[in-house]
């Protein structure tokens, strides 16, 4: 009874320090992106991303890097900036650059990681990305009929439809929606880094998995088939180290784990096929272990300050009143209840279908899959609930063929 009370007092007090840690930088990821979502046109995007420009790849891995999507939020934007005209290359190197991190992630990274992992991890997914999509269209070149950009499909997701001022997007972007996406990852992450701390003592894993090459190949079996995103990764990387595992190794972990997921590779073969989606992986591993090797080997030795390790003064007053921010931003969209979006005007509605939509894994994809709804002629008002995956469309003359298909012209699938 001693050691499960120990246990858990252990794990509870690591979660709030790992709370508390990240809560400063996080809390200020959280404004500068809702900042982003405002100022960033995506449709401005789009435009120099656009079929055979030859620079195009570069500027898309470099566009994603700053971008706060999760490794499903990425899918619909994907989805539209192809159908907007963007090539293969551009195409592969946003989907593979945007979700291995953000302005959110790069500041809750400086935080708990220290500013030389802050640093490198943004400039690794944008390599990654720009070699990924100039190896796509050198391999898998994009063909005459796909050229042909989709500017007037429905539901492309990237579109900006609130209303009311500029900041005041922002600031519900930055603290409603985003968090929405992450909020359980992160707290998961969370949880995960503090258990791994009260489990295991300060270099358990190396004992058992080295701190070479081979500890980097078993981050990288962990972190391809997991699904976490960039911020919610960060913790659980803290805690990984705690437990012997080399920052370069932990790194391997915080490139494939948001980069890879079932549903980004399906929408990356649908999109691209199968020959581009090989190059996609086999880009990401080899630009994951060459980060690893160049961050152990040579950046660390040099700069062996840069890096923070696990171990965390207890937080101050500052710290305890940013925990507790961060904490209500969090828990908050637990108890939100969805919300109805309307079509201005006054078409009637006397009608109401229901769809079954499947692929949507965030707050995102349930906005994503609103906007699309709404797009549709004789809507009056959609509603999304993600935790059942049901859609309610309310209007008049409505087509169910015409409601599936603006659901799958977002990226997602719907009965």
């Amino acid at each position: 009874m001693n050691t499960l009370i120990r246990f858990s007092w252990d794990t509870l007090s690591g979660a709030w320090l790992v709370l508390g840690r990240m809560a400063p930088f996080l809390l200020l990821g959280f404004l500068v992106a809702g900042l982003f979502s405002v100022w960033l046109s995506p449709r401005w995007v789009a435009r120099h991303l656009h079929g055979r420009a030859r620079w195009a790849p570069v500027k898309a891995a470099l566009f994603g890097v700053p971008l706060p999507l999760c490794s499903c939020g990425v899918i619909p934007v994907t989805a539209a900036l192809r159908r907007h005209g963007a090539g293969r290359g551009a195409t592969a190197a946003f989907l593979m650059s945007t979700p291995q991190t953000g302005v959110d992630s790069i500041a809750a990274t400086w935080g708990l990681l220290g500013p030389l992992l802050a640093v490198f991890r943004p400039i690794a997914a944008f390599v990654s990305g720009a070699v990924c999509g100039l190896l796509v269209d050198r391999f898998a070149p994009e063909r005459s009929e796909d050229l042909t950009a989709k500017s007037d499909a429905p539901g492309n997701g990237i579109e900006d439809t609130s209303g009311g001022p500029w900041w005041r997007r922002a600031l519900w972007h930055g603290f409603v929606t985003l968090p929405g996406d992450i909020h359980r990852a992160v707290l998961i992450g969370i949880v995960v880094s503090a258990v791994l701390g009260a489990l295991f003592p300060p270099g358990f894993l190396a004992d058992h998995i080295g701190r070479g090459f081979g500890s980097m190949l078993t981050m990288l079996l962990l972190g391809i088939p997991l699904y976490v995103c960039s911020t919610g990764s960060i913790p659980i990387a803290l805690g990984l180290m705690h437990a012997g595992v080399t920052p370069g190794a932990a790194l391997v972990f915080l490139i494939t784990g948001p980069a890879t997921n079932a549903a980004a590779l399906a929408t990356l073969v649908r999109l691209l096929g199968a020959r581009a989606s090989v190059i996609y992986l086999a880009t990401l591993v080899a630009t994951a272990l060459a980060s690893a090797l160049l961050l152990d080997r040579w950046l660390i030795p040099a700069l062996p300050s840069a890096v923070c390790h696990a171990e965390m003064a207890a937080l101050g007053p500052w710290g305890q009143a940013a925990a507790v921010a961060l904490l209500t931003v969090l828990v908050a969209p637990f108890f939100r209840q969805p919300a109805v979006r309307r079509v201005a005007g006054s078409i009637p509605a006397d009608e109401t279908v229901e769809l079954k939509v499947r692929g949507m894994s965030c707050a995102h994809c349930a906005g994503t899959v609103e906007r699309a709804l709404v797009s549709v002629s004789g809507v009056a008002s959609a509603t999304v609930r993600l935790q059942t995956g049901c859609a309610l469309v309310r209007g008049h003359g409505l087509s169910r063929e015409a409601l599936r298909r603006a659901v799958e012209s977002a990226g997602y699938t719907a009965d």
